[in-house]
């Protein structure tokens, strides 16, 4: 397996490298199961996700309840992997824009989805429309990285 791909043993779980701008999925377990899109989770360790959360999600009242998760990402380089783990609230709200929760995903499982008949090429991709959401977006990218 290349250095930009999962493994699959549980505890021993890495987390590939995926671009910034990408688009994930983010499913929580509670009733039922839930999943939302989630704009550029941050790679924050071999075995840590950071990412940001508006504060009126239902998503964030199913972590407090529920916090095993599971983050789906398909991107460029043939990435296609679900790391799955446990959530919690890092910070709430975020101090660079009280609208949003930081949430941070302690991962315990790379799922490697990968196949042998095809290369994933290329992800969802976003086209701006509200250039002050980016700015946000960006400003809660930094801080989360930073930390």
């Amino acid at each position: 397996m290349s250095r930009n791909h999962a493994s699959t043993a549980g505890g021993d779980a890495v987390l590939p490298r995926w671009p910034q701008r990408t688009v994930a999925v983010l499913s929580t377990v509670d009733e039922g199961v839930h999943a939302i899109p989630v704009s550029a989770p941050v790679r924050a360790g071999d075995r840590r996700i950071l990412l940001s959360l508006h504060r009126s999600r239902d998503t964030l009242g199913r972590i407090r309840r529920w916090p095993e998760v599971a983050l789906t990402i398909l991107a460029e380089d043939d990435l296609a992997f679900t790391a799955r783990g446990r959530a919690m609230i890092a910070e709430d709200p975020m101090a660079v824009d009280p609208e949003y929760v930081a949430v941070a995903i302690e991962v315990t499982q790379v799922d490697d989805h990968r196949q042998p008949a095809f290369r994933v090429t290329g992800g969802v991709d976003r086209e701006w429309v509200d250039q002050a959401a980016r700015t946000r977006l960006a400003a809660r990218l930094r801080a989360l990285t930073a930390g």
